[in-house]
């Protein structure tokens, strides 16, 4: 797997929280849990909070991360709590879906993509969720301050109403964006966008 420092980052991170047992939902995986349903896909899943949390409410997850020390993690702890949720390390740019499902979740992650994976990766999530599935996205736009956590060359912060355009046909459950202080006064914005996929 390529490396690179948004992955260096995170796993580092994910370290440090461990040891924290941070399994505390953010409030973009506390929206995003309602709607989770059936089989889901955790695209991008961290330390597998949401996972855990949609496995607890009957959902089968499949998780998967870039960072071999959360997924190890997500495989103890679900072994441990009898839960339905398979883990894998991958190289999210290059990953290929197998399978279908009925909710995808991607928070957080397509923006430390360079802009042209990032469009390959939405459009494989959106062709993977089934009609009338849900796809839940979560992403730093434009107006964003905060770039210690990017690879300096590859990142792409979306325009505001990007995500929105991507989903056009779409029935759109929800749109917002959301504003985050961040150190050295900069500011984290994001923009989250949960859509079902037009069909039965």
């Amino acid at each position: 797997m390529t490396s690179n420092k948004s992955i260096a980052f995170f796993d580092e991170q994910f370290k440090r929280q461990l040891s924290d047992d941070a399994n505390k939902l953010n409030p973009f995986e506390d929206l995003a849990l309602p709607y989770l349903r059936g089989e889901v896909l955790d695209f991008g899943c961290g330390l597998g909070n949401l996972a855990f949390a949609a496995a607890l409410r009957g959902c089968q997850v499949r998780a998967i991360d870039a960072s071999p020390a959360a997924i190890e993690h997500i495989k103890l702890r679900a072994a441990a709590d009898n839960l339905q949720i398979s883990a894998s390390v991958a190289d999210l740019r290059d990953y290929s879906i197998t399978g279908d499902y009925d909710c995808i979740v991607c928070i957080g992650l397509l923006m430390f993509f360079d802009c042209t994976s990032a469009f390959k990766v939405l459009s494989q999530l959106q062709s993977h969720v089934r009609p009338g599935g849900l796809v839940i996205i979560n992403v730093l736009v434009e107006g964003t301050t905060y770039m210690d956590m990017f690879d300096p060359s590859s990142h792409c912060l979306f325009e505001p109403f990007e995500m929105l355009r991507r989903f056009k046909g779409w029935d759109i459950e929800h749109s917002e964006f959301t504003d985050f202080e961040a150190p050295q006064a900069t500011l984290k914005r994001f923009s989250t966008v949960i859509a079902r996929r037009p069909g039965i």
